[in-house]
């Protein structure tokens, strides 16, 4: 009997295993949209606090037990540093300098970074469909963070580095000048705070951790907002305000429930195929509501991002379905009505459990 959560039958169910990549690429938008009026560590306060705080209430009254002993709670704040502070820290600095869909694009590319740290500290197999996707996915953010006149320069046959002229800060303040550069960081801290997930799940509950990693995670940037800020809250309009509560309680409280309650019913599979659909409402929804417009090498350097990730998360699967089609080729026509069934086997389900503490977008 197929599970009816891992093959939802109704529209509802549809749009319910939709919502949380809807809601994250949204919150982007809603995100670099309050930009103009405040300042990027108290933007990120914002998101994380009071959707931790949620998180952490929700597990509560589900009856998720709290952290015990002093173990979990130094990998609760390992965690928190790594996955919350850097990483929201890194976000949105990288949104004051860039555009939400484009920012979504390169914070979505962490499935990359995971794929080679995995390999690296755990020995799990890349394969040739993971290898594929992660060359496909350097061309990719290649053209997504880089300015366009040095690929233009590359693809003509000029290969001197344009910044070999500059000393080596220089190079470095030229690189953190753009704000792609700072959403790569980010998705690099996402990716680290990803294979730490496995850890802290030994020693507490992945909901509570999520709840309080987000919390604790928030108080650096608070103290950095107060110390180095001035005033960030002082132009924020109603307008301004609904947008910061539409990120926190919906593009991260309800986001993450969402998420986590699909994964809980066996439904990781699906949740890692979908999970280039954030980028693309970002996109989408950048390009209504901020008139955010990509240049044709950013645009080509998506396309590659996004086939790149689908690869890399099906890596698993796509062997097992390419195995299949000489055999259905060779097989007898199949009815129009006939539909093939495809199980997930155990090994599909572990390759993509590493998504269940990647989501704060």
């Amino acid at each position: 009997m197929q599970d009816s959560s891992t093959h939802p039958k109704s529209l509802l169910q549809w749009l319910l295993l939709i919502a949380p990549f809807f809601l994250w690429g949204t919150a982007m938008v809603a995100m670099k949209g309050v930009m103009d009026r405040s300042s990027p560590l108290f933007v990120g306060t914002l998101r994380l606090v009071p959707a931790g705080l949620l998180v952490i209430l929700a597990a509560a009254l589900l009856g998720k037990a709290q952290p015990r002993g002093w173990k979990a709670w130094l990998w609760i704040v390992l965690f928190a540093l790594v996955d919350a502070t850097l990483f929201q820290g890194f976000l949105v600095t990288g949104l004051s300098k860039t555009g939400a869909g484009l920012g979504s694009v390169m914070i979505d590319s962490q499935p990359l970074a995971v794929a080679l740290l995995a390999w690296l500290l755990y020995g799990e197999q890349v394969r040739f469909w993971g290898w594929l996707g992660l060359s496909i996915g350097i061309a990719g953010i290649s053209c997504i963070g880089l300015p366009d006149e040095w690929l233009l320069d590359w693809f003509g046959g000029h290969f001197a580095w344009p910044t070999l002229d500059l000393s080596p800060w220089d190079s470095v303040q030229a690189f953190l000048s753009r704000g792609e550069s700072w959403m790569l960081l980010a998705a690099l801290s996402m990716a680290v705070g990803t294979v730490m997930i496995q850890r802290v799940s030994k020693y507490v509950d992945p909901v509570m951790a999520t709840g309080w990693h987000m919390a604790i995670g928030g108080i650096p940037l608070l103290i950095g907002s107060l110390l180095w800020e001035n005033d960030p809250w002082q132009a924020l309009t109603l307008q301004s305000w609904l947008a910061m509560g539409y990120s926190t309680v919906f593009g991260s409280a309800i986001a993450y429930g969402l998420f986590f309650w699909f994964a809980s019913k066996g439904n990781l599979t699906s949740l890692s195929a979908l999970t280039f659909l954030t980028p693309v409402f970002a996109l989408i929804f950048g390009n209504l509501f901020l008139a955010e417009v990509l240049s044709p090498i950013q645009f080509l350097g998506v396309c590659l991002t996004l086939v790149s990730i689908y690869l890399v998360n099906q890596r698993d699967r796509l062997p097992k379905l390419w195995e299949r089609l000489p055999a259905i080729d060779e097989a007898e026509p199949l009815p129009p009505s006939t539909s093939i069934a495809i199980p997930v086997s155990e090994q599909d389900m572990s390759a993509s459990a590493s998504l269940g503490s990647d989501r704060q977008r």
